[in-house]
């Protein structure tokens, strides 16, 4: 089992930055990636940026440029610069650990946390 705990939502204006963390915490020895994903209003989810233990990212083309994600032992932060108002949306930490199917993951989801960027 897995929690996830998310931080560092706010309100900002367009142009801004923000930096989101996320702390694991249960059986972190399973963690094979963790990473952000976000849903807007009226939006389906979407991937926004993952990274792998070996430090292997990758990043929604939306946000490729102005966003980092970094890792350092259980904790994995969204460092999201040059905000857009369409970058609006709660932000959610996940955590990926492997399940008894055979090339299987199981993904944990954090509560989210708000991000609002005005224009």
């Amino acid at each position: 089992q897995v929690q996830l705990v998310e931080s560092g939502g706010g309100l900002v204006q367009a142009g801004e930055s923000l930096r989101l963390s996320c702390v694991a915490s249960g059986s972190i020895f399973s963690i094979e990636a963790m990473g952000w994903y976000r849903q807007a209003p009226g939006k389906q989810r979407e991937m926004v940026a993952s990274i792998t233990n070996g430090g292997s990212t990758n990043y929604n083309d939306a946000v490729r440029g102005r966003f980092t994600i970094s890792r350092a032992k259980n904790t994995v932060s969204l460092q999201m610069n040059s905000l857009k108002p369409e970058d609006t949306a709660v932000y959610i930490c996940t955590a990926n650990s492997p399940s008894k199917i055979p090339g299987g993951r199981y993904t944990y989801w954090g509560q989210g946390t708000q991000v609002t960027v005005s224009s």
